[in-house]
This record gives structure tokens, sequence and C-alpha cells, in this order.
């Protein structure tokens, strides 16, 4: 009688022990499938897709097709006239090459430049550091187009205009550029900067041969940011570019898709499609470190 009622207690704290445990075997619940997650996701990724596909699409539609109501979203009569007259007609060569000597240069100018400034931020010392450091976050709140006119003046002033300097020169260093430089040369431990000084390793030294082959995924950041904002500018090459021949390729498309009527809305998608082609091509090739660069550089 007595052994009955000594093992009662245990026998209750097994039973709520066992209606308490997981229902699996690894001892943690199963979660729930979150099927308004995947439903939100793919609304967004259809919202974020179907321009471009508008725009494809748009591209072999005719001017009258693209403007009629109700609108098609297939092309009735798919037709290869816009890419045609545009590669034909406008002197397509010449403002291609213009926009890749443009983005190319400056890209590279980025690189080596903001790579340079945001070392020296970042793991050197020196007098006025930090209120250099807050100059250049400030000069991140100042919008460009407060600096327009000076620019321009500047430029105009020292005979750059319409000139491959005057599109190239004043953004061959970014704000955003040493920001995002520093910010990942910080996380670089300072043990391979004094071991290569007590090699002799010179500084210019540690820059190129130690800290640069660190930076692979900052670098692929810089660029695919710096290659995007170079390829689409369209306001300083429009007014620093006065001639045919050094008009990029978003100005001969916004001038050169007007007709006499009306905009040639075929002309204006096929070539938006042309444009939008090698940024692409880019970001697939750097996408990997892209996405390195933009979680260790902490770019929110």
């Amino acid at each position: 009688m007595s052994s009955t009622t000594g093992n009662a207690p245990v026998t209750d704290v097994a039973r709520s022990a066992a209606s308490a445990a997981p229902p699996n075997r690894t001892g943690r619940r199963r979660p729930r499938p979150k099927w308004w997650l995947y439903v939100v996701l793919s609304v967004g990724l259809v919202a974020m897709v179907m321009p471009f596909v508008w725009m494809i699409l748009g591209s072999f539609k005719t001017t009258a097709e693209i403007r009629q109501y109700p609108t098609n979203f297939w092309p009735i009569d798919p037709t290869v006239e816009n890419y045609t007259q545009l590669f034909g007609r406008l002197d397509f060569t010449t403002f291609f090459t213009n926009s890749i000597i443009v983005a190319v240069f400056v890209t590279l100018g980025n690189i080596v430049f903001s790579s340079m400034v945001g070392y020296a931020l970042a793991k050197l010392e020196f007098r006025g550091k930090r209120l250099l450091f807050v100059l250049v976050l400030a000069t991140l709140m100042v919008p460009g187009v407060v600096t327009f006119v000076p620019l321009f003046v500047l430029t105009a002033n020292l005979g750059l205009v319409n000139s491959y300097p005057g599109l190239i020169l004043p953004f061959l260093i970014t704000p955003l550029g040493v920001f995002l430089m520093r910010q990942f040369m910080l996380s670089l431990p300072d043990d391979i900067i004094e071991a290569a000084r007590i090699d002799g390793a010179s500084e210019w030294r540690i820059f190129l041969r130690v800290i640069m082959p660190l930076c692979g995924p900052a670098v692929a950041t810089l660029t695919i940011l710096t290659f995007l904002a170079s390829w689409n500018n369209f306001l300083w090459p429009l007014v620093v570019a006065t001639s045919e021949d050094k008009y990029t390729l978003p100005v001969a498309l916004a001038l050169y898709s007007v007709g006499q009527n009306a905009a040639q809305y075929g002309l204006m998608m096929a070539g938006a499609v042309v444009v939008v082609v090698p940024v692409l091509l880019i970001f697939v090739v750097l996408q990997r470190y892209f996405v390195q660069g933009i979680a260790l550089t902490g770019i929110k």
C-alpha cells in the first residue's frame, strides 16, 4: 500500500513530461510553413520584374501598338524595326563607345582613389583624421544638384566642356566609395599590416600587395555601384557634351527617341534594353562579391 502511494507522484510527473514533450525525436518543434511569406515575396518579385518584361516586350512593338488602348501585353505583330533603327540609323557605336569610356574610367578612378583614401582613414594615424572623415560623411548628405552649377562653372573655366576629361574628372572619387572602402578595411586585422612593416614593406607596398588583394568584395561592390551610376548618368553629360560625338547612350536615346509628332516609345524601349544589358552582365558576374561587400561593410 505504501509502495503504491509512493510511486503515484512519480507516475504523474512522467505523464506530464511525456505530454509536454515535442512531437519530433530531435526535441525541437517543427516550424510551421509561412505560406504568407512566400506569397508576399512572390508579389514583390512580380512587381520588380514586370517593368523589365514590359520593356523587353515593348521593344518588339510598334509605337502605334504601344499607344493603343486597351494595350496588349504580348506583341501582336513582333518587329525588330526598333533595333534596326537603333543600330542602323543612329550613330549607336559612337554613343556606346562614349558610355563605355566614361563608365570604365570613372569606375577605375573610384577603385584607385577611394581605396587609397579609405586605407588612410582606416589604418593610418595622422592629425585631422577624424575631421576629414566627418567631412566625407557630411558630403554624403549634400544633394548632387546643389553642387551641379559650381561644378559646371569650374569645368567650363578649365576648358573641359565637351571633352572626355570634363565627363570623367568630376566623378573620379565619390564620398560613398571612400566610406565603403574605409568600412571594409576597418574589418581587416592590423596584425598583417604590422607584420609587413616589420618585414620592411613600405606603405605603398602594403596597400598594393597586402590590403587590396583582401578587398575583393568591397571592390566588387564599388565597381557595380559606380559603373551603374556612371552608365545611367544623364544630366551631367547632357550639359557638358555639346556635340553628338561626345553624347553618351542615355543622352542620345533621350534626344533621338522623340520624333516630330510624338515620342517613339518602341525605339526608347529598345534603347533601354541595350542600356540595361551591360549592367546586368556585370552584376551577374560580381553578385557573390557584391553581397559579401554589402554585408561586411555594414551598408543598410
